[in-house]
């Protein structure tokens, strides 16, 4: 099985930083650290490749190398969301698309073969035992916020990493908080939940291996909600970061 990860493109707003990264050389802030954890849970066996489009364009030779697409996308990337969709099923292909704006959002995308609603550690096993039985269903929805114990190391090999301007890891999902404007709540619950210090490390280690010697960027919606756990994460990462 061949599988491609299509990040859509952000337009020219606060997300896109593209002004800001041109002083740096660089194409885009942070890769695709939803799709490159999808790949981490795909089987061993099947083929992936990655196209953000924030840094390459999506090619026909790509799609057409594909059995099957997969596409996430914020809010602010629907329509290009939309785009790859359209583009990805008149060369044939099956797409499967998810993340924040397709969690969140009433919007239905009618062409994509299978959607996913909610949190992938639930949803991906589901879809894969379906998908080799040859009977996959046209939605998956999350039961249930799943403990981050079972969240892989990020496939970070599959990014360009020179293109970017920061790697991202994920420490934890969730906020106790209830701010008006933010959504996170929505998606993610009010219970913080926290990956384990080796998890963290881990993530870490895997940077180092592919050479990867910049900023990294938590992205947290709320790094300190669960007080307890990252008072525990903090001394270890301390040690881990003395030369």
């Amino acid at each position: 099985m061949k599988i491609l990860l299509v990040y859509p493109e952000f337009p020219e707003t606060y997300w896109s930083f593209r002004h800001a990264l041109s002083f740096e050389g660089k194409r885009s802030a942070f890769p695709p650290l939803g799709l490159m954890t999808v790949s981490a849970m795909l089987p061993n066996a099947w083929e992936r490749r990655l196209v953000d489009m924030n840094v390459q364009p999506l090619k026909r030779s790509d799609i057409d190398w594909a059995d099957l697409v997969f596409a996430s996308a914020m809010l602010v990337q629907r329509d290009s969301l939309r785009q790859v969709v359209e583009l990805c099923k008149a060369r044939g292909k099956r797409v499967a698309v998810g993340g924040p704006f397709v969690s969140s959002s009433v919007e239905r995308l009618g062409q994509a073969d299978y959607i996913f609603l909610g949190e992938a550690e639930t949803t991906l096993p589901e879809f894969i035992r379906d998908l080799e039985r040859g009977d996959p269903k046209p939605t998956y929805e999350a039961p249930e916020r799943p403990a981050l114990a079972t969240s892989p190391v990020p496939h970070f090999n599959l990014a360009n990493i020179k293109r970017y301007s920061a790697m991202s890891v994920q420490y934890s999902r969730g906020c106790p908080f209830q701010c008006e404007f933010c959504d996170i709540i929505e998606i993610y619950g009010r219970v913080p939940r926290t990956k384990s210090n080796e998890q963290t490390l881990a993530e870490l280690d895997e940077l180092l291996r592919i050479g990867w010697r910049g900023n990294v960027f938590i992205v947290d919606d709320n790094f300190i909600g669960n007080k307890r756990n990252v008072k525990r994460l903090l001394p270890a990462l301390a040690d881990w970061s003395e030369p």
